[in-house]
């Protein structure tokens, strides 16, 4: 019994820096009304765009990345996801600071397996 408990435990303290993600959920930092990402995206499902572990997934180990999909997020668009979003555009967002468009995408990266 205590080893059972034991193993649970380890388990969850394992697991519980995935926990925001395991429900498809964004991290506070990057919700409303701070970023509008939540809006279409989620780290672990598709919502209308995909799902951020995908891109990271997609992108993992290519050094154009992060400029590619800050200047995707700018301008916004379509085209690379298309089969995933049934076609629907990626809205602009020409406003958000350089500094905080790389905070965003340095996580949505960091989520590849």
């Amino acid at each position: 019994m205590v080893k059972s408990i034991q193993l649970v435990t380890a388990g969850l303290l394992a697991v519980a820096p995935l926990a925001a993600f395991a429900v498809g959920d964004m991290p506070d930092w990057i919700k409303p009304p701070t970023y509008d990402c939540a809006s279409c995206h989620r780290v672990a499902t598709k919502l209308v765009g995909p799902a951020w572990k995908d891109v990271a997934e997609k992108y993992k180990g290519d050094k154009g990345a992060e400029k590619m999909l800050m200047e995707k997020v700018r301008k916004g668009g379509k085209g690379h996801w298309d089969k995933v979003t049934g076609g629907v555009p990626m809205s602009p967002h020409p406003n958000i600071s350089d500094a905080d468009l790389k905070k965003v995408l340095d996580f949505e990266l960091s989520t590849a397996k």
